[in-house]
């Protein structure tokens, strides 16, 4: 069966996990603070703090942005549930807005009409690795006076307007699970513009606790002494999984090169191909594609799924529209409150793609695919 996405481990990947194994940290050391760094040269310079997945990242970054009880979140349906349900959690109302019908992103208009009094985060969500409109999404949150949040799970190393996904918008999430363009095996990161957010964001994942004398309420306690200033969690991303990260963050420029060739053959193969719609790229996106999501028209989907994955071609379906599951229809979310999210879903699939998928193995996947639609 040929996955939908799969991690790309090589050699010197093993080699600075067992370095780690064989020194003296496991967690809470070096390879923390050199994943972060290495992770900001990919941000544009925008700090960054670890932790244990993307969905981690969400809530510490909800928490960075003080989202609460009474509080609005605006966001896109077309994305894993965790993008909303962390909100859901923290005793946020969730409004979804409609995407766009081509890049099935966050549509800045819908965006706009959703927002509230009571708006205080917008997430874009940069759905297959295409980033969302920043500058239009920006135009919304500040007319609103919120924060603007990027779940940029797919989109690491993605572009817009020739500024890097992690320093658009206030707070942005990454994810680092195996099927991602870069893996920690789990793993995720929060990148803050504002100094205060990455401090709150910092503290939020270990705790809350603060070790600094100049800090502490009771500071003769003596020098074993820490405190709670805010309560946290322990979100900490172990040295031996940051050691993974720095080496894959060195490989992003090739994973990217690999991703966007892959891209470009299956573009050449399906354009124009009728019943089905390729990608959507914006000019003013440099998407590092973590999906090649194509769209089957005429109801076909769930043939063309079924039959795929008979002939041992893992496709997948991103996602189902969160507000769909139980979990929102309970809460009195109704199916019709996004119609171009839900047209988008009717018919997306997922190609493989990622770096260790071979020329022969694409050329499979489009054999099959092809034998299917023509």
């Amino acid at each position: 069966m040929l996955p939908y996405g799969r991690q790309s481990i090589d050699g010197d990947d093993v080699r600075a996990v067992c370095e780690v194994l064989n020194g003296d940290w496991l967690t809470t050391g070096p390879q923390v603070a050199a994943f972060e760094a290495e992770l900001a040269r990919w941000t544009g310079g925008v700090p960054c703090v670890s932790v244990t997945s993307g969905t981690a990242a969400l809530h510490t970054a909800y928490v960075a942005a003080g989202l609460g009880p009474g509080d609005e979140v605006v966001t896109s349906p077309l994305t894993f549930v965790a993008t909303s349900a962390i909100a859901t959690l923290l005793g946020a109302e969730v409004v979804f807005a409609d995407v766009e019908p081509d890049t099935a992103n966050l549509d800045p208009a819908a965006a706009h009409a959703a927002t509230t009094a009571r708006t205080k985060v917008v997430t874009a969500v940069d759905y297959a690795g295409h980033p969302a409109d920043y500058d239009a999404l920006r135009k919304v949150t500040d007319a609103a006076g919120a924060l603007l949040v990027a779940d940029a799970a797919h989109a690491i190393g993605s572009r817009y307007r020739d500024r890097p996904v992690g320093s658009l918008a206030d707070l942005t999430t990454f994810s680092f699970f195996p099927t991602k363009t870069v893996t920690t095996a789990e793993g995720g990161a929060v990148a803050a513009t504002d100094p205060r957010r990455l401090e709150a964001a910092a503290r939020f994942r270990n705790h809350g606790l603060v070790r600094d004398r100049a800090l502490l309420r009771h500071p003769d306690e003596g020098g074993w002494h820490q405190e709670v200033v805010t309560f946290g969690l322990n979100y900490r991303l172990p040295d031996v999984l940051c050691a993974l990260g720095v080496n894959q963050l060195r490989r992003l420029p090739a994973f990217r090169a690999r991703r966007a060739a892959l891209a470009a053959r299956y573009d050449a193969a399906l354009g124009g191909l009728d019943g089905l719609a390729i990608p959507a790229r914006r000019a003013y996106a440099d998407p590092a594609w973590h999906l090649y999501p194509v769209r089957v028209r005429g109801g076909r989907r769930r043939e063309v799924y079924d039959r795929m994955r008979a002939a041992g071609i893992g496709v997948q379906v991103n996602y189902i529209p969160a507000y769909w599951h139980p979990a929102y229809e309970d809460l009195g979310y109704r199916r019709g409150m996004c119609p171009h999210a839900e047209a988008y879903y009717a018919e997306q699939l997922s190609l493989p793609l990622y770096p260790g998928l071979t020329d022969a193995d694409q050329d499979r996947v489009l054999a099959e695919l092809l034998a299917i639609l023509t």
